[in-house]
């Protein structure tokens, strides 16, 4: 038997542990300087506390002895991640983050855990603390010791962007790295959090923040800088050293401190080069203001401090929505556009910096709680977490991508500075009526006094078209600025810079478009197939004001622009978008309406514009608004004279393969038709939206998204054959049929690397045939047997066949499908054809395309569309509903041989068919699933008998799928009418003059 202790001896024991030293390995990502500095505050408790600390980075190691000057604090240079690679300042090099990140730690997988695992057992490690190096915790677990994580993000959620972005050739990394985590204890989260799906066990603590060692008068004191002078810090890593700093960026009478520029930097004299060992809190408090990146080390210290952050975004940089939105929400953050910043229009920003009252009051001492946790878990304490105090698990839309969609309904376990705008919170169903001058009136609005009379249009009883009217009202009444810096919380950001673009006395037009469901026809739209699609209930709607440019009400930074050239006001574009904090996009954009001319006056080349907008990702969506001005210049020869207002507020989720983008551009190119008198039909509107998103933006889709949005009718499917955009018919849904669309979760992008190479590997086939059709046609001319004369014609045909969809399955079959490869490379292909004949995507020669069953799949698809329509027409039986559910799945496991599947795509469509296997000894209301649009993820569209015991099993799919992957699917249910149908509204702001 063992020894009994008394518990005298237990408690002895407990104190001796409690005073043992302990040994840390401490490991920091080589993702910049940031992470290194917090890890000093909580390193500095752990020596204080008598522990080694043994840190392992590539950061200087001056950067951790300055503030941590103890004989217990270790540094071991190792590199063992590589973060997020850039390109230069503002630009994170997806791909290339992806390769190096290999390169570092997957390639040398095994010879790096086998280096890591001795060390620590070395050096006698208690606990290992990753910030947020993955394969330390993985090399922990291989000790036998625990590990924790410390961190406001984690790389399987940055990754899991970067491969949307990149492609899916590095997908393996994200999952490496989520099972690397999964050894972990736990998370101690900081403010500022990212999504971690890795991570199941989480612990919230204060922001961890390096002390300020010296007071603002003592900092202005030793730079001999007074107490009257505005000081502006910038600190910018990676600025070039071509970027020239002249007197003019900032206000007069200014001084800039200057971190970091390079010794070759021009500096005007008023910029000051600080030393590159400048402590960094020291001069954030000294300082009136400080320009530079978001990032956790620089929004913390700038928070703590209560110094305003003029900020500039990096494109894909994907911790920076989640840092921003609780910079914004304590009045600390103003953002700078890119091209201000790079073309130095820097005082606007800086003036309303003054201007903001930074409000942060929380706890700082993170570091001290973390050290503490720390110690305890090294010490064996288990830790109980609370699976309802809102940190236990990241839940719901933010698994997958920054790219978030909150709905009606879902609930999400989000801290208060991350609640997304809402343009019209907490309101309620709509009751509505006309008075004899047409003027709008329902419960909402008549309490708020706020109402439009509408001049043109109707509603067409849609309630969230009377919804967003009652935003635009609201925007008047609570879009003041002043007013919201006053208040004791602030307003949106995009809520006032919507508010300051209206004249609320004067004409505002404003257009309706819904997305769309992909039915059947899919990717096949590009080659001529026919599709099926249906109108969502979800809907974009834009507002549209134009005004001469005296008139119109500019943004401040816009003024100063225009006032900087020296020739007055001139047209203007200005664009708000709300629901920009779902994603990492800017909620504003301006330009001026000359941007869009060459020098010679005339509208500028596609592909210029397509440069132009790619200038900054945060603003790249504004390619989708500001696009649809050109392409009515350059198509229809309209010319546009005033300043235009543009407010987007979108219904239609993003990234989830309903047509979100085609349902902007509809709206867009509607309201501003409207405003100028432009009559458009809405055939050669979607026409003309579609090069908006082929030429302008860049993504090569076809015509279908934008022919739903535009043509389609409520409850109707919207049959059109693309060659180019022929309306067949609409058509009616019987009575007994139903569709859902239910969101997988993940996000979906037409201009996404596999979509392109399916479509290149289609437009490769389609030429192979043509090549081998013109061959056929050669021999039989030269047998010139009668026989073959129905062959030669046939040949010819497909020889100049320039829709894939008009070969029938069988032609394929008999006569091409031998020919055609497997896959073949770029380099092979280009010798051979010299083109492929399709103006939307290039060929990459060092790439292999898969050519046979992508171009086979839109043959094959156009014959189960064909199918699919005439069914619909048939009996209603089970039997109809099971042959269209057959096709739906035929359609479905074609695209995953396109590879354009996703793991929660088929999760959906198997959880559907298991729904009908175990329905099937007591009757099935489910039939069919596919997965819909541009396939790698997005949403699967279900069939169903309509009726009750169908929406329960749509509802039991729902929970299924929420059980297996932690995230609640939206269910997309219900049909709207197109833009077409829609028209447009002219509104007016009514007065009490008006009412009388």
């Amino acid at each position: 038997m063992g020894e009994v202790l008394t518990e005298q001896e237990k408690l002895g024991a407990r104190n001796e542990q409690a005073v043992k030293p302990l040994v840390f390995a401490y490991y920091v990502t080589g993702h910049g300087l940031g992470h290194a500095t917090r890890v000093i505050e909580v390193a500095r408790h752990l020596c204080g506390a008598g522990h080694e600390v043994h840190v392992v980075t590539v950061a200087p190691e001056y950067v951790f002895r300055r503030d941590i000057p103890s004989p217990k604090l270790h540094i071991r240079k190792v590199l063992l991640d590589c973060g997020a690679v850039q390109s230069d300042a503002l630009t994170v090099d997806c791909l290339g983050s992806l390769e190096q990140y290999s390169r570092t730690a997957v390639v040398n997988r095994t010879a790096l855990l086998a280096v890591e695992v001795e060390w620590l057992r070395s050096i006698k490690a208690n606990l290992v603390v990753s910030d947020i190096v993955p394969i330390a915790c993985k090399a922990a677990a291989q000790v036998g010791i625990p590990s924790v994580c410390v961190s406001n993000f984690s790389w399987d959620f940055i990754y899991s962007e970067y491969v949307t972005v990149a492609g899916n050739d590095h997908r393996s990394i994200v999952w490496q790295i989520a099972e690397d985590y999964s050894h972990a204890l736990f998370v101690i989260r900081l403010p500022g959090y990212c999504p971690m799906p890795a991570f199941r066990d989480v612990i919230d603590v204060p922001m961890i923040v390096r002390k300020v060692h010296r007071s603002r008068q003592q900092v202005r004191k030793d730079l001999g800088i007074s107490e009257k002078v505005k000081v502006l810090l910038f600190n910018f890593g990676g600025q070039d050293a071509r970027w020239s700093l002249k007197e003019e960026y900032i206000p007069q009478g200014w001084l800039c401190l200057v971190c970091g520029a390079p010794a070759e930097q021009q500096l005007a004299s008023n910029f000051i080069r600080m030393d590159r060992d400048s402590y960094m809190p020291d001069l954030i408090a000294a300082s009136d203001c400080m320009l530079g990146k978001i990032g956790y080390g620089t929004v913390s210290e700038t928070l703590s401090c209560n110094t305003p952050l003029v900020f500039v975004r990096r494109d894909h940089f994907s911790e920076e929505p989640f840092l921003r939105k609780m910079l914004e929400f304590n009045r600390g953050g103003v953002e700078m556009n890119r091209r201000d910043f790079l073309s130095g229009r820097w005082v606007p920003y800086l003036e309303r910096a003054l201007v903001i009252r930074p409000s942060f009051s929380g706890p700082v001492n993170g570091g001290e709680v973390a050290a503490s946790l720390l110690e305890d878990a090294a010490h064996g304490k288990a830790y109980t977490i609370e699976p309802e105090s809102g940190s236990r698990r990241l839940r719901d839309a933010i698994v997958f991508g920054f790219q978030m969609q909150r709905h009606p309904g879902r609930e999400i376990d989000i801290p208060d500075w991350y609640m997304p705008t809402a343009i019209c919170p907490g309101l309620g169903p709509v009751t509505r009526s006309h008075d004899s001058k047409g003027i709008l009136q329902d419960a909402a609005s008549n309490e708020l006094g706020l109402e439009f009379e509408i001049l043109e249009g109707s509603l067409h009883g849609l309630p969230d078209t009377a919804s967003f009217l009652r935003s635009l009202a609201r925007l008047d009444n609570e879009g003041d600025v002043q007013a919201s810096d006053r208040a004791s919380k602030p307003r949106e950001r995009e809520w006032l810079a919507a508010a300051g673009i209206f004249r609320w006395e004067d004409d505002i037009y404003v257009s309706r478009a819904p997305g769309r469901l992909d039915v059947m026809g899919g990717i096949a739209d590009y080659s001529g197939s026919l599709v099926l699609q249906l109108p969502i209930k979800e809907a974009c709607h834009v507002a549209v004001q134009r005004s001469p440019p005296g008139k119109q009400r500019l943004w401040k930074h816009t003024m100063a622009r225009q006032m900087a050239t020296g020739q007055g006001l001139t047209p203007v574009v200005c664009i708000v978008s709300f629901g920009s904090d779902l994603s990492n996009r800017a909620p504003t954009f301006d330009m001026d309406l000359a941007d869009l001319f060459d020098s010679e006056g005339e509208p500028i080349a596609y592909d210029v514009a397509n440069k132009y907008f790619d200038q900054d990702a945060s603003q790249k969506w504004a390619a989708y608004v500001a696009g649809t001005l050109l392409v009515l210049m350059r198509e229809l020869g309209v010319r546009f004279h005033d300043s235009i207002s543009i407010l987007v507020s979108s219904a239609v989720p993003e990234g989830k393969g309903v047509s979100s983008s085609a349902a902007l551009e509809v709206a867009t190119m509607t309201a501003i038709a409207a405003a100028h008198g432009l009559t458009i039909s809405p055939r050669d509107l979607a026409i003309l939206c579609q090069k908006v998103e082929n030429h302008v933006v860049g993504a090569p889709c076809g015509v279908m998204d934008q022919m739903a949005s535009a043509c389609g009718e409520a409850n109707k499917l919207l049959a059109m054959v693309c060659q180019p955009a022929e309306v067949k018919e609409h058509v009616n849904i019987p009575h007994h049929v139903q569709f859902w669309g239910i969101d997988s979760g993940i996000r979906h992008s037409v201009g996404g690397a596999d979509y392109g190479s399916v479509r290149v590997g289609t437009f490769m086939g389609r030429r192979i045939i043509q090549g081998t059709a013109s061959k056929l046609a050669n021999s039989f001319m030269k047998a010139r047997e009668e026989a073959d004369d129905v062959e030669l014609a046939l040949s010819t045909e497909d020889a100049e066949e320039e829709y894939l969809c008009n070969i029938p399955p069988h032609r394929l079959e008999s006569g091409y499908e031998a020919v055609l490869p497997t896959s073949l490379s770029g380099e092979r292909f280009l010798e051979m054809f010299s083109s492929h004949n399709d103006p939307f995507t290039k060929i990459k020669p060092d790439r292999i395309y898969d050519v046979k069953v992508p171009a086979a799949h839109p043959i094959y698809e156009n014959f189960r569309v064909k199918a699919f329509a005439t069914l619909l027409t048939a009996v209603h039986t089970d039997m109809q509903l099971e042959a269209l559910g057959e096709l739906m799945y035929q359609s479905h496991y074609s695209y995953s041989r396109c590879r354009l599947g996703s793991h929660g795509t088929d999760r959906l469509v198997s959880l559907v068919k298991q729904t009908r296997n175990q329905a099937y000894t007591k009757g099935t209301s489910l039939f069919g699933a596919k997965i819909t649009g541009g396939g790698c993820g997005g949403t699967v569209c279900v069939l169903g008998r309509t009726g009750a015991a169908s929406q329960n099993e749509i509802l039991q799919i729902q929970q299924q799928y929420k059980s297996a992957t932690g995230h609640l699917p939206f269910i997309f249910e219900g049909s709207s009418m197109g833009a077409g149908q829609f028209g447009f509204l002219r509104i007016r702001r009514w007065s009490s003059k008006t009412m009388s």
